[in-house]
């Protein structure tokens, strides 16, 4: 009957070592980098306001999805940095230390100087 207790309780040390070692980092970029356009009939109308979005980045850099996820409340703002951002180059996130498919989230403030 010990037996069975210490087989239990290896499985568990072994199945919570398994979560605890899938650290998982998502990936980044450099906003200096990376030029999303003011759209010309959002400057017109002054509009401003902040676009928060989620990206699914590839273990290259690359953008393999994205999803608005709160609106600035102005679509054409939106729209833009959903486009202009998907077309950078981010650092990829990483899982066990290695470049994986991660998901990150930007927000993107849209201001008028």
């Amino acid at each position: 009957m010990s037996n069975k207790k210490f087989a239990v309780g290896l499985f568990a040390a072994l199945f919570a070592t398994g979560f605890a070692a899938a650290a998982e980092t998502p990936a980044s970029f450099d906003p200096s980098k990376c030029k999303v356009e003011y759209p010309k009939a959002s400057l017109m109308n002054e509009e401003q306001g902040v676009t928060s979005m989620s990206f699914q980045i590839n273990a290259d850099g690359s953008v393999a999805d994205s999803k608005l996820e709160k609106s600035s409340g102005f679509k054409g703002l939106d729209k833009a940095a959903l486009k202009g951002l998907s077309a950078c180059k981010f650092k990829p996130g990483t899982k066990d230390g290695a470049p994986a498919q991660t998901w990150t989230k930007v927000d993107y403030a849209w201001k008028l100087d």
